[in-house]
């Protein structure tokens, strides 16, 4: 039986080849945009952002372009801006980019930079440095581990013994 939603079979599904390879041409298509800088909007004109990544839906009507401003702009003011002219940004990017419907645009912060940079705080910081460092070997524990590992190598090369001693004694 079919699903009632149409979007209910894709979900979880990633991306196809056509997905990602649309999704590319429009990220160049609005990276040259902003390069160009060709704006009425006094905002716009003077935004400086990179668009990092751009995902579209399955049957490429609906595309999100994650931006991230340069120099640690503020994120809001730029969204704002990219979001009232995204009309006109599809405009620009249909005449660029040979599809049948050109795609609305929506525009989302990369957050993705902030994500490394707070997992890159947390490698570098004292707790996780502490245990990272090595050992100096003086710990019960370590002396524990170590014998229990040399009593398992033992235990091993006594099976290996009796098994050669039973190959013996069935007529090798």
């Amino acid at each position: 039986m079919a699903s009632k939603h149409r979007g209910a079979s894709t979900a979880g599904k990633p991306p196809s080849q056509r997905q990602l390879r649309v999704g590319e041409e429009i990220r160049h298509a609005l990276a040259d945009l902003f390069r160009r800088g060709d704006f009425h909007d006094p905002e716009l004109a003077e935004l400086n952002v990179t668009v990092t990544e751009v995902r579209i839906s399955p049957d490429l009507r609906n595309a999100t372009a994650f931006v991230t401003p340069l120099g640690g702009g503020h994120m809001d003011e730029a969204l704002r801006a990219l979001r009232r002219s995204a009309p006109f940004l599809r405009g620009q990017i249909a005449r660029a980019i040979n599809l049948r419907h050109a795609p609305t645009i929506g525009f989302e912060g990369d957050t993705s930079f902030d994500y490394a940079h707070r997992i890159d705080t947390i490698l570098h910081s004292p707790e996780v440095a502490r245990d990272l460092a090595p050992h100096d070997g003086g710990d019960e524990d370590d002396r524990r581990d170590e014998a229990e590992d040399e009593d398992a190598g033992n235990e091993d090369s006594g099976s290996d013994d009796t098994g050669a001693a039973e190959g013996q004694r069935r007529g090798s």
